[in-house]
Parts: structure tokens; sequence; C-alpha cells
């Protein structure tokens, strides 16, 4: 059933429960979506759901707002539940953080309730804490949330909801027989709502299999953005995304700035920041009290703030011409959310930029923004770290001129003359001196990103070598470089499982952790290129599955075939000589399998 965009009623004709109404009201929402005036019904029906909508129609408020009117309803009747009410699966780890940041808003009027993310590459600790103490809506990854239902962590015996957030994407990414798993192990009597952007013959093998006469209901995003508005992304691993908005504000001609981020506390986070790099910045959320907001915006408009910090909820209704730039600090998983923000941008005719920063595995949403936009977005390369040194020492020598012709030095010259006399120092050393007291413990000089081994770097652009290579061929994340490991599709790795291992053992955030390409007998990954030898001595004995990962850079050589050794080595001792059923290395190899040596795994199928 297609959604008629006009006659939509207010959330308050909708029937939904007067204290996730409040809240809604606190964060500014009037006026349904399509999305939403079209689910939340239904949902609130006890109807299952097939909502098939592009990323950034407004899904979440269509799942989230009917099921937490359920609770409080059923709340109502049998007090605070103890255990999972609510269950939602997604793709990523920071989908699963903006779906529990959204839940929890809409919560913030109902008494006892308890959001928990769970996601692969973070502590067990908290997440078993938070279960423990009994959060009645979970939203997770389907990796982490089978390993809590195997370790018996995670009751779901009580479960009256199930959201499938970005079905396709999580079956495109490896995960179709974890979601089976879950799914299996709820109530038959829950209420399952599944979103997908596309509607392949897998989400409909889902959707016959677990949903119970569902309704369909499909959305298509209306959002355009101007064409006076240039468009660029950057790959770029969240520990460097500070550095690479400071090489573009330094090096890029720029008046007022809007970077947008996810959440309220990096909005201050990322403000102070910019503030200790020289920038004037200042951070709006929905925390900060109206009265503050204005003024702050006022600063914007008069020219005294050029850098603002917002949340998508606080930015609403902002118009301020000298707007130059708006940097998408965190990219949205909402399109209408993007389009939105970079409309901040480009008014009263004049030119724009929106610059956007993604990590690999963001590499869908940049997709799902395309789309839905029907603009490319261009593939940007940050300015180097010599352009911006440069800028910063004409701009340092400006500062001397200017004091040396505007301000009266006689007090400081007689101490600097004093000072050289008793000292016996010359004045260029006092001079050098006080250039760095003026500098307030800054470095003057910016520096560089580690970088990938030059044979990567010139592969990341489409070079060949010499053995054929089938490495990655997307462009490599600025300051990351790739990794072999030595596990795959014949040993049934995951993502996740992936994700698990070099979190736990490596002591890596998921936001350092960028694509993962899984082969048939090896997988490669990006991580930073400058991997301490700690980290490199904890990751050559991590086992995956039982198979120790063998962790290596990438030399880009040919994946290995049945009975291969992973690559062609030349040298003294490195070659091959064919045998049937493949090749046989001299000192190790036999037919049909390999043997590592002492220690080491084998394999028996090649």
């Amino acid at each position: 059933m297609p959604t008629n965009e006009e006659n939509i009623p207010t959330f308050a004709e909708l029937g939904i429960d007067g204290r996730v109404l409040a809240a809604l009201q606190d964060v500014g929402y009037e006026k349904p979506s399509p999305i939403q005036a079209a689910t939340i019904p239904l949902l609130l029906e006890g109807n299952d759901v097939v909502g098939v909508a592009q990323t950034g129609t407004g899904k979440t408020a269509a799942f989230a707002v009917p099921a937490l009117s359920r609770m409080a309803e059923l709340a109502d009747l049998n007090g605070t539940a103890k255990s999972p009410q609510v269950l939602v699966l997604a793709p990523t780890r920071e989908l699963a953080l903006q779906v529990a940041e959204a839940f929890t808003s809409y919560a913030k009027h109902m008494d006892g309730v308890t959001v928990l993310p769970v996601y692969g590459g973070a502590p067990y600790g908290p997440q078993l804490n938070g279960l423990r103490r009994g959060a009645q809506v979970v939203v997770g990854t389907p990796g982490r949330v089978i390993d809590h239902i195997s370790k018996g962590s995670m009751d779901l015996s009580d479960l009256q909801y199930v959201v499938l957030d970005e079905a396709d994407e999580m079956l495109r990414m490896g995960f179709a027989e974890e979601v089976d798993r879950i799914l299996e192990a709820t109530p038959a009597t829950k209420q399952v709502v599944l979103f997908s952007a596309t509607m392949p013959g897998s989400i409909r093998r889902i959707s016959k299999q677990y949903l119970r006469n569902p309704q369909e209901v499909t959305v298509k995003s209306q959002t355009s953005t101007g064409t006076n508005i240039r468009q660029r992304y950057v790959q770029v691993m969240g520990a460097h995304k500070l550095d690479a908005m400071t090489r573009i504000l330094e090096s890029e001609e720029h008046d007022g700035v809007i970077a947008f981020v996810r959440t309220k506390m990096a909005t201050e986070d990322l403000a102070d920041k910019l503030q200790a790099r020289g920038f004037t910045a200042a951070a709006i959320n929905g925390d900060i009290p109206q009265q503050q907001r204005e003024r702050t915006v006022e600063n914007l408009r008069a020219g005294k703030v050029d850098i603002l910090v917002a949340t998508d909820v606080a930015a609403r209704g902002l118009d301020v011409e000298r707007i130059s730039h708006v940097i998408n600090f965190d990219i949205p998983h909402d399109t209408e959310s993007y389009v939105h923000r970079i409309g901040r941008t480009g008014r009263a005719g004049r030119k724009g930029d929106a610059i956007l920063f993604m990590t690999p595995r963001e590499k869908y949403l940049l997709r799902a923004i395309e789309k839905a936009t029907r603009q490319p977005v261009e593939l940007m390369q940050l300015p180097s770290v010599d352009i911006v040194n440069d800028k910063r020492l004409d701009k340092f020598a400006q500062r001397i001129t200017a004091t040396l012709e505007s301000e009266d030095l006689s007090v400081f010259r007689n101490l600097v003359e004093k000072y050289v006399e008793e000292h016996d120092i010359t004045a260029v050393e006092v001079g050098a001196a006080l250039a760095h007291m003026a500098q307030g413990g800054r470095p003057l000089l910016m520096q560089d990103l580690p970088v990938p081994p030059t044979k990567q770097a010139r592969m990341a652009k489409g070079a060949k070598d010499g053995f054929g290579s089938r490495g990655p061929t997307r462009s490599l994340t600025e300051g990351n470089a790739t990794y072999r490991i030595a596990v795959g599709r014949r040993q049934r790795v995951m993502p996740g499982s992936i994700v698990g291992a070099l979190a736990n053992e490596g002591g890596f955030n998921a936001a350092e952790i960028g694509g993962i390409d899984i082969r048939s007998d090896h997988s490669l990954v990006e991580l930073p290129a400058d991997l301490s030898s700690e980290q490199m001595q904890a990751l050559s004995k991590t086992r995956i599955g039982g198979e120790l990962i063998n962790l290596e850079l990438d030399s880009g050589r040919k994946p290995r075939r049945d009975g291969d050794s992973g690559g062609f080595r030349g040298g003294k001792g490195g070659g091959f000589r064919k045998e049937r059923g493949g090749f046989k290395k001299e000192g190790g190899f036999k037919r049909g399998g390999y043997s590592e040596g002492r220690g080491g795994p084998r394999n028996s199928r090649g």
C-alpha cells in the first residue's frame, strides 16, 4: 500500500500513548513523514509490517513509536518488565547506536525503561550488566545478539516486538544465518516489523517464513539537492576525522561552517577540540537552553563564531546566509537528514560546499544518498600536510608583520636586548622562544597521518603488480593500510567474528576497523597503518574459529588456489613446481592440502 503525502494526520491523531507523544513534541516533531503516517496505525493495531523505503525516510520513529506505545500500555497493566520486550536488529554498530539513541529520546517520559545497544567490538561486561539489570529495549548487531543468546545472557521468552532494520543490508553483509537463528529463538506470538530498501528473494523468504499476514508499506523518498551545492566525500576513519577537518578548513577558503554530528555529547567534544586548534567554534544541541542557542546562532551570523557543531534537531530551521561549508562529520543514516543538512549552505543563490566524512563500512549509506538525491557525490582527496604547513607558516609570518606595523614594541625590544646581553645568546634564539610561547603549547606544524606501504598506495590507485594481484581496488582510507588474515569463506568466517577478534585481541574500537573483504581462503582488512609491535604480537596469536589468523601486511600477491600457499614468491627456495591437484612448494606442501609446520593449523581441504 503506497502512501499519499496529502492529508497526513498529526502525531496526536494517530492514537499514540501520551507519554510517547510528549517526547515527540520535546524533540520538535509535529507532523509524521509518509512512512510514519502509513506504518504507525498498522503497528498500533497489532499487524506485522513490511516497509519498503530508502534509507532515510523516517523509519526509526515509524517502528519505535508504536513499540514504545505498546510497552507503555503493558507496563500500566503488568508493571515494568524485567526482560527484553523489544529487539531491534541493525547491520552496523553505528546504526545500532543511532536507533538506541532515538528510542531513548522517545522513551523520555516513560518510567523505568532502559535501552541497551549491543554490538561486536565492545566489551561484554557492560552489556551483560545491562541485560542483568533488565533492559526492556535491546538494539544490536546480529553477531553480538547471537553471542548473548548462546551464552544465555539474553532472555527473549517475553519478547513482544522484533524489528529488522536495513534488512537487505544485513543479508548483503552475510548475516542471513544469524537472522534466521535469532528469529527462531523468539516467541511465535511476537509482532515483527521488517524494513528494507529493496525486496530481493531473500527478504521475501524471511517475510513469508517469520511474519504473519504482513501489511506492506511502500514509500519513495522525494529528495533533491540544489545544483549550486558541490558535494564531496572523504573516506576517513573516525580517529582521523578531526585531522581531516583541520586540513580542509586550513587549506580551503571558507566563511561560516556547520559541522553535523550524531549525538549531543559529540557536539561539545568536537567544538572543544576545534577551539583547542585555534578555531572559533561553538556547539548547539537539544540540551542547550533555547536562549543560549539563539545567541550562538546570532554569533555565527555576525562572524563572532565561524564553526557551529550541531545535531540535526538543534539545527532545524537554521538559516544563516554566510554558511559556505556544511561538513557531515558523522554521516547521517537518513537521506532526508542529509538533504536538510546540506541545504544550510548555498542559500540565496550562492555557491555552497557539502563535504561528507565516511568510513569504508558506511559505503552503503553513500550509495543510498546518491540514489535518493539522484546526484553523484565526488571523491575528495585531502589537502596534503605540506600545503597545510605552508599556509600555517605564511599565516604566522603575516601575524609577525602585522604586529611589527601596529604595536608599540619598545618595552619588549628593551627586554630582548637586555636578555641577549645577560645570557650571551642571539636575538634569533630569543625570537624563536617567544614564537614558541605565542603558540601556547600547540604544535605549529601538522604531522602527516601514518601511510601504507608504497606498493599498497600505488595499487589502491589502480596500478597492477607482476603477480596479477586481486587485491582491493577501493581507495585506501586515510591513515590505514591493508592487512591479510589467513581465514576466509572456507572457514565460514563472518565480518562480525573478524571485528570481534581484532577488537578483543588488538585493542581496537570498531571505528578503527575499516573495510573487510572476505575471500575464499583469506580476508583483507583495513587497519591503522602504524600498528604497534605489541598489537602485531597480540594479533599474531589470535584465532578465529580455531584457526590462527596470521595477520600480515598485504603484499598484493595472488591469493592461493587449492593446494597453494597463498602467493607466488620469487627468489631462492621460494619457487613452486606443478603437480596434480595444485602447486607443490619445495619443503612443505602436499597434494590436496597444506601444513604450516610446527604448531601451525592444518587444512585438509586445501
